[in-house]
Parts: structure tokens; sequence; C-alpha cells
């Protein structure tokens, strides 16, 4: 049983890890909300921890978790992980993008996929042979939908609807679509090119934005928001069968 912390753009997310299931999962505006001594008090097993950001230092937080009896695993391009990873400049890529491609190998058994995490932004990556490749990375669905309101002088501010229409009527229909289809055209582009090359390969969603998405793009399998957890939780538990001495 691990403790899981993902320090992301907007939330810090926590998560209580057993084998791949995760027990609990909770987020945070501060630093100074995570209520570790409960969660050790809640699940008294807990031993270690993994910490890993996509920006801001890890050190407050583990020295937080430290301090509560955690051994932590500060995760930077240079942990060592299960998969292989070919990407140019491992400093700059994301911890949750490799943890997803994690997940997907060590956890979901997909060694080919296309995995598209619906977030703040979308990342939309490739993993091939159980290698991490790369991928890209595009506006989220709420980014555009503030974006469109912010940068113009009338649009009004929209959000996701469940509703799927050829052309919109309205201007609220028309953002909405426009949006939400836009999004699924470009997913679709992706998957038509990327298995012109790779007929095999499989295709998961995951990101709080996910569900929007499910019914509109046919064949993904929804991994819901526990696959970069899973992912983080296979690197700590990976590295501590190595006995790193980063404990």
């Amino acid at each position: 049983m691990n403790l899981v912390v993902d320090i992301g753009n907007t939330l810090i997310k926590v998560a209580v890890v057993e084998d791949a299931d995760v027990l609990l999962s909770q987020a945070f505006a501060s630093v100074e909300e995570l209520p570790v001594a409960a969660l050790k008090e809640q699940f008294p097993e807990l031993r270690h921890a993994i910490v890993a950001s996509t920006g801001e230092d890890t050190l407050r937080v583990a020295e937080i978790l430290r301090r509560e009896g955690l051994q932590v695993l500060e995760m930077t391009s240079l942990t060592p992980t299960p998969i292989g990873n070919d990407y140019l400049t491992p400093a700059t890529l994301g911890v949750d993008r490799l943890a997803a491609a994690v997940a997907a190998v060590e956890v979901m058994g997909c060694r080919d996929c296309l995995i598209v995490d619906f977030g703040t932004a979308i990342t939309i990556d490739l993993v091939e042979n159980g290698t991490f490749r790369g991928g890209n990375i595009s506006p989220g669905m709420t980014t555009r939908f503030r974006a469109l309101h912010d940068y113009t002088r009338r649009l009004p501010e929209c959000s996701p609807t469940e509703q799927i229409l050829e052309v919109g009527r309205t201007t609220h229909q028309a953002i909405e679509q426009g949006v939400m289809q836009g999004i699924v055209n470009e997913i679709e582009g992706y998957i038509t090119g990327f298995m012109q090359s790779n007929a095999k390969l499989s295709l998961i969603f995951t990101g709080g934005d996910a569900k929007y998405f499910v019914k509109r793009i046919k064949n993904a399998k929804f991994a819901k928001c526990d696959l970069v957890f899973c992912g983080l939780n296979r690197i700590l538990e990976y590295n501590a069968s190595i006995e790193d001495e980063r404990f």
C-alpha cells in the first residue's frame, strides 16, 4: 500500500494505491491542505510514497511526507522506469505523460497504444513495443472554451454538453459543438494516421474530461483518472524492487 502524490497544473492529487487498485483519491488546492497524518491513521500500512510534479518543486511535499515517517521517492527525469523512453528531452517530459504510459504497459498490458489524456491540456502519446515514443500537446477542452470568451469581445463562456449536433443554430450551440467536435476530429485524425503504420494500437482515454468523449469517439478504453496514479505507483514499486538508493 503506497501513497501517490501528483502535483498538477491546478491541483495536488493524492491517492492511496494497493497493487493496481486506487483505494482513495482526493484533490487539494494547496500543500497546506494535505491530510497526511489523517491518511496514515486511516491506512496504517502506508510506508512508501512517490511525489511527482508537472512543474512545481516536489521538495516541500516530500518533506511533509517524511515528517510523517514515510519513505519518499521524488520522481525526476532520472528516475528509472520499467518501460523504455525514446523522448529526446526527458527533462522536459511531463511525469504524468510517462506515468500514464507505464500504467498502460505494466498495468493494462497494452504494449502498443495511443493514450489521450483530457486535462488542462490534451496530450496524445504513442507507445510502441512497450516503449514511450513521444506525442503531441494541444489546448484542453476547458482551455478552449475560456480562450474563446477571454480573447473575444462578445462570445459567451460556454461549457461541455452531451448534445451532439451537426451544426449549432445558436451562438452557444456553435461554440459548444465547435469546441467538442473540433477535439473529436483532432483525435480521430491522430487515430487514423497512427493506425496506418501500426494497426495493433489500442486507444486509451484518461483525464478529467475523458468522459465527455467516450461516446463521441468509438473503440476507446476508458481508464478514468486512475491511469497516472497507477503508473506512478508502478514506478515506485519498480524502484523499490531494485533497492534504489533514492529511499
